[in-house]
């Protein structure tokens, strides 16, 4: 689509962005506030003047030709497309005359004559554009501000706990949005998301500060994670570089199977709708995840039935131990299958999730199934316990409060089921069960 036809969608242009914290950063970025110069062309072509984080910088120089798309941008990020891009198409999806239309100034024009005669160009009029040295310089500076950030980060959490953890509720959600502002300046987008999660511990519950403590504490090793990367695995550094807030491609294999899709659930915030499909791989045996965002309030474009199979390919994001994929090219419409994932115990469940927390500490759960579990009340809440040992895993208090858990009650009846969910910290979330022996797939959420 061109601006000769239809103009995107905010949902749209947030199913291009490569990764959570590159959204969340750009949604951000959607409004005229940091914007100059913003303009459109009859031929496709947007661009526009971003403020720079650090100060005096000049401003980065982002242009996209929607025709492709292609993307470019003055910023040292690596990912495309970058926030700024994203920021700038979510500006122009939303009319008003924010972005005018005329003729694309010449920095601009050099840059889409040069995509559309040979291919893209490192970055827009930038020093050195095209020129490696000049990439690594500008990849350079970014991962400096980004150090410094998770320096500053550091000192303010050594504050935090030398006031006492008491201290962050009587200050509010000021702190946290003062220092989340921070590592945006930072160019660390990752870290302002976690850091923003942190506003929402205080006040919930008898255990916050035992929560905010593990908390601060993930956030420390992040930073730590980020200044001896070097040092890491290849593959736990990519993990870092993730949870830090910069972008990457799914670069992996296609991989080509018959997915069944297990689960399809969306959670909002004030910014953000994230859609998560969970997938299983009938021939290879892989579970993949799939994010779709859209803008707060409105549903992303991605949407997959549960329970048939897709003839897809999915390409691996990079990192140890990731789930998260890309739906590449679907080769038939979802059909039925009697496939299902195999399952382990409660105690293998638990167990695999400590092993996944080697390779990525800040991981919130993992996918797993359990097999002849029976969901059964346990005090205030309900657990899964197995139907032949003697172990359990408690339910999430999310897990507790939806319809799903009902459906669950009444296909078990008191006996055994198979159920498909994500086992983390704070217990198992059920989202797809069995009935034993033969049965349809029944969806939990």
């Amino acid at each position: 689509m061109t601006e000769q036809g239809v103009r995107w969608t905010a949902d749209q242009v947030l199913a291009l962005a490569p990764d959570a914290a590159s959204r969340a950063a750009g949604s951000e970025l959607g409004a005229a506030g940091p914007w100059s110069g913003a303009g459109s062309s009859g031929e496709g072509v947007v661009w526009g003047l971003c403020e720079a984080g650090g100060g005096g910088d000049a401003p980065y120089r982002t242009v996209v030709d929607v025709s492709g798309p292609e993307y470019g941008c003055s910023c040292p990020g690596r990912g495309s497309p970058c926030e700024h891009a994203l920021g700038l198409l979510l500006l122009w999806s939303g009319g008003g005359g924010a972005v005018a239309r005329g003729e694309a100034p010449e920095w601009a024009e050099r840059w889409i004559k040069g995509v559309r005669a040979k291919g893209p160009t490192d970055a827009p009029d930038s020093p050195g554009a095209a020129d490696p040295e000049a990439a690594r310089r500008r990849a350079g500076r970014r991962a400096e501000r980004v150090t410094a950030g998770t320096v500053e980060l550091e000192q303010r959490l050594a504050d935090l706990l030398r006031g006492g953890l008491a201290s962050a509720e009587r200050s509010g959600d000021g702190l946290w949005e003062e220092t989340a502002a921070r590592m945006v300046d930072a160019q660390a987008p990752g870290l302002a998301a976690r850091v923003r999660e942190l506003a929402s511990l205080p006040g919930t519950g008898a255990d916050r500060p035992v929560r905010l403590l593990e908390e601060c504490a993930l956030l420390h090793l992040l930073g730590r994670g980020w200044r001896h990367r070097e040092r890491l695995p290849e593959g736990l550094a990519a993990t870092v570089r993730s949870r830090i807030g910069l972008t990457a491609r799914a670069d992996g294999p296609s991989i080509r199977d018959r997915w069944l899709v297990l689960a399809q659930y969306d959670t909002a915030d004030s910014r953000l709708t994230t859609r998560r499909i969970w997938l299983y791989g009938t021939g290879t045996g892989r579970t993949a995840l799939l994010l779709s965002y859209g803008a707060a309030g409105r549903a992303p474009e991605l949407a997959l039935p549960v329970g048939p199979a897709l003839d897809a390919e999915l390409s691996a994001y990079p990192g140890t131990g990731q789930s998260r994929a890309a739906l590449g090219e679907r080769f038939a419409p979802p059909a039925p299958t009697d496939v299902r994932p195999p399952g382990t115990t409660t105690a293998g469940a638990a167990a695999r999730y400590g092993e996944a927390l080697r390779d990525d500490p800040w991981l919130d759960s993992v996918p797993v199934t359990l097999d002849r579990v029976i969901p059964a009340p346990d005090g205030e809440g309900w657990q899964l316990a197995d139907a032949d040992e003697d172990t359990a895993l408690p339910l999430t208090p999310a897990a507790r409060s939806r319809p799903g858990l009902w459906r669950l009650v009444a296909l078990s009846g008191g006996g055994p089921v198979r159920v498909f969910g994500e086992c983390g910290h704070q217990g198992f979330t059920p989202l797809a069960a069995w009935p034993e022996g033969a049965g349809e797939m029944v969806p939990l959420c």
